[in-house]
């Protein structure tokens, strides 16, 4: 089975993927998560600071690594979402801004202005889903969807707020759905989640479901939660 966990900003995806695939013995895929690929791509810049086309560039990148490492797992895997997450990411900026913090005071009618820049944005973005759309096609079985029940994470790493999140969190719902891929919504805390998803897809557990907790909040505890500018070698790099 080749299943993503699907959803939003805070809506606990990694930990959630990292747990399953100990819980029931399925491998995670391991491609690099758009923290760690921001100071290789824009070094020095966290992801408020982007520019549009900087901001492709990540998407690609992210996109590429997503399906070189989902390669090498022929027989199934656990994603930490899909590339559907960066590119509607991309998408809703059409609307929120490059930068959606800036557009905070707009009301939910409201959009940004529509530039030059914000229109060919628009229309790249459209043409990337093309081809995003397709892969997850043709590649997922199904989806677990986690709602956005916790609380949005103001990590200084990403540039988002509620408006930002229930819309990106809609259209990932709504784009998996018209791609006809399977999607199940499971909420509720760690254990009821994994134990919702093991009775959903009749898996078998391998291990008990606090061991997998407990290895998927040491494997989370390893990532580099730095703020990118933050980084001495980004620091580096960039002077």
């Amino acid at each position: 089975m080749k299943l993503a966990i699907s959803g939003t900003y805070s809506s606990g995806k990694t930990l959630t993927s990292y747990a399953l695939a100990h819980y029931v013995g399925i491998p995670r895929t391991r491609a690099r998560t758009m923290r760690e690929l921001l100071p290789i791509a824009v070094p020095g810049k966290t992801l408020e600071e982007c520019t549009a086309a900087e901001l492709i560039q990540l998407i690609v990148r992210r996109h590429v690594e997503r399906v070189v490492q989902e390669s090498h797992l022929p027989d199934g895997f656990v994603s930490d979402g899909s590339s559907l997450q960066e590119w509607i990411y991309g998408s809703v900026r059409v609307v929120v801004g490059i930068n959606p913090n800036d557009s905070v005071h707009l009301s939910e009618l409201e959009t940004v202005e529509r530039t030059a820049e914000m229109v060919f944005f628009e229309q790249v973005m459209a043409q990337l889903g093309v081809a995003v759309k397709d892969h997850v096609k043709n590649t997922y079985d199904a989806f677990v969807h986690l709602p956005n029940e916790l609380e949005l994470a103001k990590d200084g790493h990403r540039p988002v707020n509620e408006r930002f999140r229930s819309m990106a969190d809609e259209s990932i719902a709504a784009t998996i759905d018209g791609l006809g891929i399977p999607r199940h919504v499971v909420g509720g805390s760690l254990s009821e989640r994994l134990n919702g998803i093991v009775d959903i897809f009749d898996l078998t557990p391998v291990i008990d479901v606090r061991t997998a907790i407990e290895r998927a909040q040491e494997e989370y505890r390893e990532v580099d939660m730095t703020i990118e500018s933050d980084r001495a070698w980004a620091k580096a790099t960039a002077s």
